[in-house]
C-alpha cells in the first residue's frame, strides 16, 4: 500500500484583545483591510471584497521598492463571527489555488484567531507565506489595538 505524503501547510495563532465581531469587520471591509494586509512596510490598495460564499475578492500590496503583488481568490464559506473561508492565488502566476481558513474564537472578550492555508507545493512556498502572513497578523493586531485605543 502506498502512502500518501501530508499535504504542506500553514498553521498561525494570534490571541486578540478585541471581541470577535471586531476582528471580524476588520477581516471583511475594505477599508480596514488596507491598512493590515501585507508584510510590514508594504501598503495594500485596491481591494475588493464580494462578501459572500461564491464571491471573489481581490487586492494589491506594494513593497517599499515599489513592486506590486496582486492576488485574488473566492470566499467558499462564511459563517458571521466564526469563520471565513476562501482561496488564495498570487494572480499571473502558475501555482495552485490554496484554501484559506480563518477562525475566530470568543475567549473571555478575546479574539483567539487561527489562519490556516493549505497545500503548498514545497516547504520553501509555505514559510515564505508564513513570512508574510505573520508579518500581516502582527500588523493587524497592532491596527486593532491602536483603534481600541482612539475609540473607533
Amino acid at each position: 500500500m502506498q502512502q500518501t505524503a501530508e499535504p504542506i501547510g500553514l498553521f498561525i495563532e494570534r490571541l486578540i484583545d478585541a471581541p470577535c465581531p471586531l476582528v471580524f469587520k476588520v477581516w471583511t471591509t475594505p477599508e480596514h483591510m488596507a491598512r493590515w494586509l501585507g508584510p510590514k512596510d508594504f501598503s495594500a490598495h485596491a481591494i475588493r471584497l464580494d462578501f459572500r460564499p461564491g464571491g471573489a475578492w481581490s487586492a494589491v500590496i506594494r513593497s517599499p521598492e515599489g513592486e506590486e503583488y496582486p492576488m485574488g481568490g473566492t470566499y467558499s464559506e462564511i459563517e458571521e463571527n466564526r469563520r471565513i473561508v476562501f482561496t488564495f492565488r498570487w494572480s499571473g502566476e502558475d501555482d495552485p489555488d490554496t484554501l484559506v481558513t480563518v477562525t475566530f474564537e470568543d475567549r473571555d472578550g478575546k479574539t483567539r484567531l487561527t489562519f490556516a492555508q493549505t497545500p503548498f507545493d514545497t516547504v520553501e512556498s509555505r514559510d515564505s507565506h508564513a513570512e508574510g502572513w505573520g508579518e500581516c497578523l502582527d500588523r493587524l493586531v497592532a491596527y486593532i489595538l491602536q483603534a481600541r485605543g482612539e475609540g473607533r
